[in-house]
């Protein structure tokens, strides 16, 4: 390859090949360690992602460890230790990587991980911690029953059953476990109609009102910033609704490998949701992964299916759909309280969705307000910082980003991720909790926070 084919690829920006997981090629394990080999040779020679995530400095030690000191010398029965450090986040891919299609080289990190992960769950299923973990709707469904709700958050708070679980099950002791909320996001909202017409006249691309895919875990664990999402939209004019049903998007199946979990999930979620498009609807999900999952990674493994592609082109990040309307000219900016000082957090699944600063662009218009930005993993991905044998390297991952928020000195700390907010949390180990960026701009606008 001539040194003009390197730098004439490296140009154009980026683009991502579908995910050919139907192919039974995909599931060829000596291809698979071939092209292992491949792009592990091209990232120790490289070295630029060292600073995201563990999977890198994990590869990087096996080369150093290794006789040859070169890829070669790295066992092939060690090549999953660097897949098993993967958890999708997509930073190398959307931020780092200078090698990425269609630069010869066609790098793409995050989904050869994610083929290793489904050739090993089409090979040797997973452990039984991790079906559970990765099956949000059913321990959802059951914790989030009355008074079993109250009993699973206290026992998840007790130091002793804590130590069983890290032991029996691989649930770290000092991992923040989610609290569940019987009185959900879809209970509260159940009889709930927004007053009004939909916004008419914008002149970007939205419908003017919006069907909230609420999540399983806004819906079960934080339901209240979904509610107050829906106070923002209604405060400027926007009708909210939710989908008569819905399921976990799949993303926690995705990093898992069980891909045919994500294509049941995508076949009850798609027709939902296509109908509400068809119907005029906008989509919005509160949790940046869900949204990454509408809008790049179904489409990607079902680039055939039209409803998928529908889908994908009227989902919207919140913060992204508020910038839209500022843009219109539609936004409320009529703040009658400032926010002080803010430690802003950006998410991983956010960051790749390739939108820009939306969330610190909307809450700068908020008088007396200052945001100090933070662009760094938290190290979370919904389980990887809950596992026994991952928690204490995602707390190294994520103390940067709690070193400064530290340093902000600031009124709040927020996240658009719930998850890596409780990270942070976790983390700062002060008594002080992380707030959520709806809840904040709810509170610029005066509003009451709303059962």
């Amino acid at each position: 390859m001539s040194s003009n084919e390197v730098r004439e690829g490296s140009l154009e920006a980026p683009t991502r090949h579908p995910v050919n997981w139907k192919d039974p090629e995909y599931y060829n394990e000596e291809s698979l360690y071939r092209e292992l080999e491949r792009v592990y040779n091209i990232c120790h020679g490289c070295r630029r992602c060292v600073s995201l995530c563990h999977a890198f400095p994990t590869l990087f030690d096996l080369v150093d460890e290794s006789s040859t000191m070169e890829v070669d010398g790295v066992s092939r029965d060690d090549y999953y230790k660097v897949v098993n450090q993967c958890y999708l986040c997509d930073l190398c891919y959307l931020t780092k990587c200078p090698y990425v299609p269609p630069h010869p080289w066609n790098v793409d990190f995050p989904h050869l991980m994610l083929q290793a992960k489904a050739i090993r769950y089409k090979n040797d299923g997973a452990r039984v911690r991790d079906r559970v973990l990765s099956s949000t709707d059913a321990v959802g469904n059951i914790a989030g029953i009355p008074v079993i709700a109250d009993v699973v958050n206290a026992t998840n708070r007790n130091r002793v059953f804590r130590r069983v679980l890290d032991s029996s099950f691989g649930v770290h002791a000092d991992a923040t476990l989610p609290e569940f909320h019987s009185r959900t996001l879809r209970k509260r909202l159940r009889n709930h109609v927004s007053a009004g017409n939909p916004v008419e006249g914008l002149e970007v691309d939205l419908q003017g009102r919006v069907a909230l895919f609420a999540t399983c875990y806004i819906n079960r664990n934080s339901p209240q910033a979904g509610r107050d999402l829906v106070s923002v939209l209604e405060h400027n004019g926007i009708p909210v609704r939710l989908p008569d049903k819905e399921r976990c998007c799949g993303m926690p199946k995705l990093e898992l490998g069980d891909l045919e979990s994500v294509e049941r999930a995508m076949e009850f979620n798609i027709p939902q949701l296509v109908q509400l498009v068809d119907e005029g609807w906008d989509l919005l999900a509160p949790v940046p992964s869900c949204v990454l999952m509408f809008k790049q990674e179904l489409p990607l493994m079902f680039p055939d299916n039209q409803d998928v592609q529908k889908v994908k082109a009227a989902f919207c990040d919140p913060f992204e759909y508020l910038s839209l309307l500022h843009r219109a000219g539609r936004l409320n900016t009529q703040f009658s309280k400032p926010l002080g000082k803010i430690a802003y957090h950006v998410p991983c699944h956010q960051r790749v969705q390739k939108i820009g600063l939306k969330t610190l662009e909307i809450l700068k218009l908020v008088p007396g307000t200052e945001i100090d930005l933070i662009e760094r993993c938290s190290g979370h991905d919904g389980t990887y910082a809950v596992k026994s044998e991952f928690h204490e390297i995602s707390m190294k991952i994520c103390r940067p980003v709690v070193n400064k928020v530290k340093q902000s000195n600031a009124d709040h700390y927020i996240s658009d991720c719930p998850m890596a907010g409780t990270q942070i949390q976790s983390g700062m180990a002060d008594g002080t909790r992380v707030e959520s960026p709806f809840s904040l701009l709810r509170y610029a606008y005066g509003l009451e926070p709303q059962d």
